[in-house]
């Protein structure tokens, strides 16, 4: 399923040892990685390993002790979450964070608040140029809905939906803000064998029509092995492998620290 004639770009995305530690505990330690443009890049490994933790460092939510983050050429110590977005970097959580008493399409909406230039008083008059904004952001919103098929669904209140459209509503949220880097964090967790195999096709979908490059968390392996280009593995906070999915899949330390064992 995986792309193999698509052409990955350069780096968009430098990490450079990167350490994170909360009190005594050591959630990342000396991690280095880059993602490239174009490619989909899986952050995998068992729970704790500081997948979740790795992206809240990239779109600024946390802030490490050690390293730093080359995005677009340009280096930094730490990022603001509202910087991350303005630049272009866009992210999905484990836990979904909609808005449920509003519907599909008002939530896809408020992933174009950082598209409107309008300020506050013209939006409140909603007159003239604001309303002019107004409608080319739906726009956008409803061709995103028609993409996620979920056309029957754009009036309903998202809390009324399953855990599956949720997470695509969710998904379309992020696409909103027409990123240049989608960070996903398990975006097919909790779902059943076909609302994933939807899932893994608007990924591929996003990745191949919108050019978006993508950096998700995926605990499924047949997902992560399918929809890759490259692997990147996690273990105690610490890299442990980097490289395809064949290359990835036959690595002894990640066979070592999945099952426990050796083998």
């Amino acid at each position: 399923m995986s792309q193999a004639h698509k052409k990955i770009g350069d780096i968009m995305l430098k990490v450079e040892d990167i350490s994170l530690s909360f009190g005594g505990v050591r959630a990342l330690s000396g991690v280095s990685f880059d993602v490239r443009e174009h490619e989909i890049l899986a952050i995998i490994g068992p729970n704790g390993a500081g997948k979740s933790s790795m992206l809240n460092v990239i779109n600024g939510v946390y802030h490490p002790q050690e390293g730093a983050i080359t995005y677009k050429g340009s280096t930094r110590k730490q990022m603001r979450p509202h910087q991350a977005a303005k630049q272009g970097i866009a992210r999905t959580f484990q836990n979904i964070a909609l808005f449920k008493g509003m519907s599909t399409l008002d939530n896809i909406m408020t992933g174009r608040l950082l598209k409107m230039r309008r300020n506050f008083l013209w939006q409140a008059l909603y007159w003239g140029p604001a309303q002019k904004e107004e409608i080319e952001n739906r726009m956008v919103c409803e061709k995103i809905i028609d993409f996620l098929e979920i056309q029957a669904i754009r009036k309903t209140p998202v809390g009324r939906l399953p855990y599956g459209l949720q997470k695509r509503v969710e998904l379309g949220r992020a696409l909103a803000m027409e990123p240049d880097l989608l960070l996903l964090d398990e975006p097919m967790a909790g779902m059943n064998v076909e609302e994933k195999e939807d899932m893994c096709r608007f990924v591929l979908d996003v990745n191949d029509e919108f050019g978006t490059t993508i950096a998700l968390i995926e605990h499924d392996m047949g997902v992560v092995m399918d929809i890759s280009d490259r692997v990147m593995v996690l273990d105690y906070g610490r890299k442990i492998a980097d490289g395809s999915p064949d290359e990835v899949r036959a690595d002894q330390e990640v066979i070592d620290a999945y099952l426990g064992v050796s083998h």
